[in-house]
């Protein structure tokens, strides 16, 4: 029997960085119209609703496809409200209903680069490995622990207490080191809820290219990915329409 896996599109209506951040435009779409079109895409995904506070995000959520089935608690919607109890609340709320999964995926808004590719690879690889989670990384590239220093009030630099392994070596022997990018978390229904985690014990990662390891968190950071758009648009090849 194939695994009943439940999107949760994570979208409170606050924000600090950028204000509505959740339905900021990004060449003409809201932000969250991203996430919504690759979680409709999935052939894995049982069902996708959107978590939200938000009559506004509650509306255009639904004009993208996205189901909200239920408003979420105004307690769980402050800005210092961790993601668990945000999820928990959803299952137990749809297990009331009659509805179970197996497996909860969480999407945030802030990753539109993450591909359905992305979210159905995922999900087969929970599968397959039968691990407790799988979460996106991407590669740390030139942002390499060997390379950072602590500066105190002076000004001074000084090493980290790490920064002894990686002394000398060159950039192409140093160890791959890999950080979350946030576009996946992918998490059995009972780590969540029975053990209050996204990670558990057996977590297996799912490599998301540099490229597209964009979290939006800043007016910068929706600069640099609508840049990143417009140049996949112009990357991918012209396909005349038929005469007729």
């Amino acid at each position: 029997m194939a695994m009943r896996v439940l999107g949760i599109i994570t979208a409170r209506g606050g924000s600090k960085g950028i204000p509505r951040k959740n339905i900021a435009l990004l060449l003409g779409k809201p932000l969250l119209a991203y996430t919504a079109e690759a979680a409709l895409a999935s052939k894995k995904l049982t069902r996708t609703v959107v978590s939200t506070d938000d009559a506004e995000i509650a509306s255009i959520a639904k004009a993208w496809g996205v189901d909200v089935p239920f408003f979420r608690p105004p307690e769980l919607a402050r800005d210092d409200t961790p993601t668990i109890p945000v999820l928990q609340d959803v299952v137990r709320r749809l297990e009331y209903m009659g509805e179970c999964y197996d497996a909860i995926l969480t999407l945030q808004p802030t990753n539109p680069l993450r591909r359905v590719e992305d979210i159905d690879g995922a999900i087969h690889l929970l599968e397959r490995t039968g691990a407790d989670s799988v979460i996106s990384f991407s590669e740390v590239g030139e942002r390499h622990p060997a390379r950072m220093k602590f500066i105190d009030e002076q000004g001074r630099v000084t090493d980290p207490p790490f920064s002894e392994e990686f002394e000398g070596k060159p950039r192409q022997q140093l160890s791959r080191l890999y950080l979350r990018d946030g576009s996946i978390y992918l998490t059995r229904r009972s780590v969540l809820m029975a053990k209050n985690s996204l990670k558990g014990a057996d977590c297996r990662a799912w490599i998301i290219p540099e490229e597209r390891a964009r979290n939006i968190d800043t007016p910068l950071d929706l600069l640099i990915v609508e840049q990143i758009l417009l140049r996949q648009a112009k990357a991918e090849p012209c396909v005349p329409a038929p005469l007729e």
